[in-house]
C-alpha cells in the first residue's frame, strides 16, 4: 500500500491541474475557469488567491500522504 499512497500526492496535483483544461474545454464554470479568465484580464488579487488555494490543496494532499505512511507502516516514524 505504500506505493499506492506515494502516487496519491502527484495524482491529486494532476487532477487539480486537469480541472483547468476540462473547465475551459467544456465551458464549465468553476475555479479553473475563473483562474484563466483572471489571467486574461490581469486581475492580480484573484490570480494570487486562486494560486494560494491550489497550493494549499496540494500541500494538504501531500501532508496527508505523509501521515498515511505512518499508519500503513508502523516502522515509519515522524521525527521531531
Amino acid at each position: 500500500m505504500i506505493p499506492v499512497a506515494t502516487i496519491v500526492g502527484p495524482v491529486t496535483a494532476g487532477l487539480i491541474a486537469g480541472s483547468f483544461i476540462i473547465e475551459r474545454l467544456f465551458s464549465i464554470p468553476g475555479v479553473g475557469r475563473l483562474y484563466i479568465t483572471s489571467i486574461e484580464g490581469r486581475d492580480y488579487p484573484v490570480i494570487m488567491a486562486t494560486t494560494l488555494l491550489y497550493a494549499f490543496i496540494i500541500m494538504v494532499a501531500n501532508i496527508t500522504v505523509d501521515l498515511v505512511y505512518g499508519v500503513l507502516d508502523p516502522r515509519i516514524k515522524l521525527a521531531k
